[in-house]
């Protein structure tokens, strides 16, 4: 169950943003995915579609309905602001982190790093003890 200040708060967010239920298409579907034969059974995942932006949404989440009902408008919201305001949203943030942490290394930078290691390799060989023969 979602507490009263939150619902609050995402329908001041709403508000904000311009985004009236009017302008909102709202279906309940069946899910799909893992859960079995309730899953099949129940019309818990949420479509929304904004007509305005005609972002649609999707979501399923939760096993609840009203989870799901929420966490669609916050999406929502999320989406909006991103066109909106023309930032990145947190999820695209992490995306293009990892994309950059994948990415290759020139090869002037790698030929840096390999030599960084091997003074430091160098230099942990000159601690070592001698060696008896």
């Amino acid at each position: 169950m979602i507490r009263k200040e939150k619902l609050d708060e995402l329908q001041e967010r709403m508000d904000r943003l311009g985004i009236k239920h009017e302008d909102l298409i709202e279906k309940f579907i069946l899910g799909s995915g893992k859960g079995g034969q309730k899953i099949n059974k129940t019309s818990s995942c949420v479509y929304l579609k904004h007509l305005p932006t005609s972002i649609e949404i999707k979501c399923q989440r939760d096993r609840s309905r009203e989870m799901n009902r929420y966490y669609a408008r916050k999406e929502l919201c999320d989406r909006i602001e991103e066109k909106v305001e023309n930032k990145k949203s947190e999820k695209q943030q992490a995306i293009e982190k990892i994309r950059r942490q994948k990415r290759r290394r020139s090869r002037k930078s790698k030929e840096k790093m390999l030599l960084n290691k091997r003074q430091q390799s160098e230099k942990k060989a000159l601690r070592r003890p001698p060696r008896e023969n």
